[in-house]
């Protein structure tokens, strides 16, 4: 099967066995490397690929300076926009970051957005919210250091369901904020629809699972930490069912492109067919 069209969602999984095993089944399959790319190509490519809207705040993670100019150039909240440029860290660091005034191979420079609050305040105009598009509004106010006044107003007293939707739909919304908000079955499916998800929800259940594997290809680059959880969860399985045998592999490279499961389900669906 030498020469086949493989690699697109292929390069992720096969990262997780033993590089020797892995140049042996690139070598049988005739699956090329895949080639280095800049951060920028690879940000554009989350975005041609559809990603889930969680994946730019597992760059934001990392607090480093140039990822966050990749997210400051997506489709975020003025106020999202104004803290990345204000140097706050929305990961372990400590100290405000250090932010350069232009992007690389770009000539633009970066102006922070004005933040208009209602004449009610932050908690007022989040109270005041009685439709979606209204609730919308008020949240483009609530900035990285609000969250802890937005989750100790809810909690004495609950925000409006609308106000909480719009919050939690919010790629910054702290965990523990958003579970604060409801943690019934129907809106978890409603975040998952707006495309907010847990790292190990997406590896396990997303559809179709090429899709996935690219944004996890992509994500070695620029959230690699997220990236090794999702290698963690998936190698076990991976090793078990494939583990060096180029057959399995060629197995899952012809299916993928095409299977509509989980990735779960291809990985076990190639080791018994290629053991029988």
């Amino acid at each position: 099967m030498k020469g086949g069209n493989y690699g697109a969602g292929v390069h992720f999984l096969l990262s997780l066995i033993e590089p020797r095993d892995a140049a042996a089944v690139r070598d049988r399959l005739g699956i090329l490397p895949p080639k280095p790319c800049t951060d920028e190509i690879a940000a554009y490519r989350l975005n041609q690929l559809d990603a889930p809207r969680s994946v730019w705040w597992w760059l934001l993670e990392r607090d480093d300076p140039a990822t966050n100019l990749l997210v400051f150039h997506q489709p975020m909240p003025d106020v999202l926009r104004r803290d990345i440029l204000r140097g706050h860290a929305f990961g372990p660091a400590r100290q405000p970051l250090k932010m350069p005034k232009t992007c690389p191979g770009r000539s633009c420079t970066h102006r922070e957005p004005e933040i208009f609050a209602g004449p009610r305040g932050l908690i007022g105009e989040l109270r005041h919210a009685r439709t979606l598009g209204l609730a919308r509004e008020a949240v483009q106010a609530v900035g990285v250091q609000d969250w802890d006044t937005v989750a100790g107003a809810d909690r004495v007293e609950p925000l409006p369901g609308f106000t909480r939707w719009a919050l939690a739909e919010r790629i910054d919304c702290p965990p523990q904020v958003r579970a604060q908000f409801g943690s019934h079955a129907k809106f978890t499916n409603r975040l998952r629809g707006a495309g907010i998800v847990e790292l190990r929800e997406y590896v396990e259940r997303s559809r179709p699972p090429q899709r996935m594997l690219e944004v996890l290809e992509a994500g070695a680059q620029l959230f690699p930490q997220r990236a090794g959880e999702a290698a963690a969860l998936l190698a076990p399985l991976v090793r078990a069912e494939l583990g060096a045998d180029p057959d399995a592999w060629a197995v899952l490279a012809q299916l993928l492109p095409t299977f509509a499961g989980t990735l779960p389900e291809l990985v076990r669906t190639c080791g018994a067919i290629a053991h029988v």
